[in-house]
């Protein structure tokens, strides 16, 4: 009888164990994906930031909040451009949050100040912006996935400028990891005389100096890349120096963060890049017409839609593990398939998790009802690799 109580009591205890365990299993189970957004919408990237903040939370609101059908958190932050506090706050992101993605810098100098300590934790870095040449070759990692190898743009725009007869050119851009590698991807594939290579400081907002180099260089073009308030500025005091007639050629940094904001003075400029509002792509008409909805009628800009793809990329790869985020050799394979509707159209990742895509000549017009875009024109590169893939150890 002693016996039997005994084995009744231990029995109890048992399936109270098992009860309690079973518990905290599906407590586990139900751990939402955590994702860490490091916002870029104060400091010197703040109108980019602001655009890939609304494609974030485009991409967020339609999949109802959750990732591959699992309940996410996505843990938002701005570092205000600062590759210091980008590195804070990641280290807080790891530490405190455990964080199992991570995405938002604008600026390569930013990325390239995290990615040892996400490639540390084993946590993805599923870039809305930067591709820094470094990353794509000799210091790649199975934890970064771009959306474009910095160079790409220039590439296209070198071959543009080739098939536009610009003879002489003069080239600009900031003096950081980004500005030096669209410098050299403009002339690796450009085959005229570059006249003048001209570095700028990052957030520098006068140009006389540099619009005075250029009108006694006489260039038959010049190409610049400046983002945001950067390219504000210059485009208007370029115009206004009274260079109009010679051609602006850009990457897709002249894009509707500030077309608007510079006016008409932007009215034909040439810019190449691997999206465009009007690709005609099944995914990306959905995604333009819900963007201009939800935000008043406004066109998405390229930091807005790779912002959005980078969350479609996340949502594809948690559906693929089934959830389980936590095994990272698994995350990344799925992550390496790129099974999304991505409103780039189909492409594909090259060795070093940079993408093989298309990249188009746009130029700044304005549509129907006034509003200002960039419209596509035609395609510049297919299926376009980048240059340092080679070096990639992977």
């Amino acid at each position: 009888m002693k016996r039997n109580v005994f084995s009744s009591i231990s029995l109890g205890r048992m399936l109270a164990a098992g009860v309690m365990a079973g518990s905290c299993m599906a407590a586990n189970a139900a751990d939402p994906v955590k994702v860490g957004i490091a916002l870029d919408i104060s400091g010197p990237f703040a109108a980019l930031g602001a655009e890939a903040r609304d494609g974030f939370d485009l991409a967020i609101e339609q999949l109802d909040g959750k990732l591959g059908g699992q309940p996410a958190e996505f843990i938002k932050t701005d570092f205000a451009g600062s590759p210091e506090q980008a590195t804070q706050l990641v280290r807080r992101y790891l530490q405190r949050d455990k964080i199992d993605f991570f995405t938002g810098p604008i600026a390569s100098n930013s990325a390239l100040a995290v990615m040892p300590l996400l490639a540390k934790d084993k946590v993805p870095f599923i870039s809305s912006n930067p591709g820094p040449s470094q990353l794509a070759g000799k210091q790649c990692s199975p934890y970064f996935f771009a959306q474009y190898q910095n160079d790409n743009f220039d590439e296209a725009a070198g071959s543009l400028a080739d098939a536009k007869q610009f003879k002489k050119v003069v080239i600009l851009a900031p003096n950081y990891p980004a500005g030096k590698d669209h410098m050299a991807g403009f002339k690796r594939t450009y085959s005229g005389e570059v006249l003048d290579e001209i570095y700028t400081k990052v957030g520098q907002l006068d140009y006389s100096a540099e619009i005075a180099q250029i009108r006694s260089a006489k260039p038959d073009a010049v190409y610049f890349f400046l983002p945001g308030s950067m390219g504000i500025n210059f485009i208007k005091q370029y115009v206004a120096g009274g260079l109009k007639e010679v051609p602006l050629v850009a990457p897709n940094t002249v894009d509707l963060d500030i077309i608007p904001a510079v006016g008409d003075d932007a009215l034909g400029i040439l810019n190449t890049s691997q999206w465009v509002h009007d690709l005609p792509v099944p995914a990306n008409q959905a995604f333009v017409q819900a963007f201009r909805q939800k935000y008043d009628g406004r066109y998405p800009s390229a930091y807005a839609a790779m912002a959005y793809d980078a969350i479609l990329a996340m949502d594809a790869a948690v559906r693929e593990t089934g959830g389980k985020v936590d095994d990272r050799a698994a995350l990344v394979k799925a992550l390496e398939k790129a099974s999304f509707d991505s409103i780039k159209g189909p492409f594909s990742y090259g060795a070093n998790h940079f993408p093989v895509q298309n990249f188009y000549l746009r130029v700044v017009d304005k549509d129907a009802d006034g509003k200002y875009v960039n419209r596509l024109v035609e395609t510049v590169l297919e299926n376009h690799q980048d240059a340092y893939v080679s070096e990639c150890k992977l």
